[in-house]
């Protein structure tokens, strides 16, 4: 076993052994399975948030990536929310679909952020909850006011 900034990892994670290289960071992006980035959460590895970002990236099933994206929007650590931010923004984009769990979620996040905008842009509008109606239309309305005649 090796103790890394993230946490203790065995071969799976030593460069070049195959796996995701949590102590360093370097092949994070091609994360694709889950499972891999909740055993991450478990061992509190420095590089989670990345990988999340990577799995909305790279697996086909958002009904398997959004419970990963909700367990990073979850977090103590404010980086790895504003990564499961960028994450559910990807979902969005990619699949068109976000669960109701994760909108409870982005509601404690400040408003304006990447997912606001990509759910508003890419999942259909029947399917958001009225806190990101207001926030949008407000947007609009004042974005507007201030172009009158334009």
């Amino acid at each position: 076993m090796v103790r890394g900034a993230g946490g203790v990892q065995g071969a799976a994670g030593a460069p070049g052994a195959g796996g995701p290289d949590w102590w360093g960071g370097l092949n994070l992006n091609e994360v694709e399975r889950p499972e891999q980035v909740l055993a991450a959460f478990e061992r509190g590895e420095r590089f989670v948030g990345v990988a999340v970002i990577a799995l909305a990236l790279n697996h086909p099933d958002p009904a398997a990536v959004l419970p990963v994206v909700a367990r990073a929007l979850e977090s103590a650590d404010r980086e790895v929310r504003r990564q499961g931010v960028v994450a559910l923004a990807h979902v969005a984009r990619l699949h068109r679909t976000v669960d109701r769990r994760c909108l409870e979620l982005l509601r404690r996040c400040p408003r304006g952020n990447e997912a606001d905008d990509d759910l508003w842009s890419f999942v259909p509008h029947r399917e958001l909850p009225l806190w990101l109606w207001r926030h949008h239309l407000r947007e609009r309305l004042v974005e507007r006011l201030r172009r009158p005649f334009g």
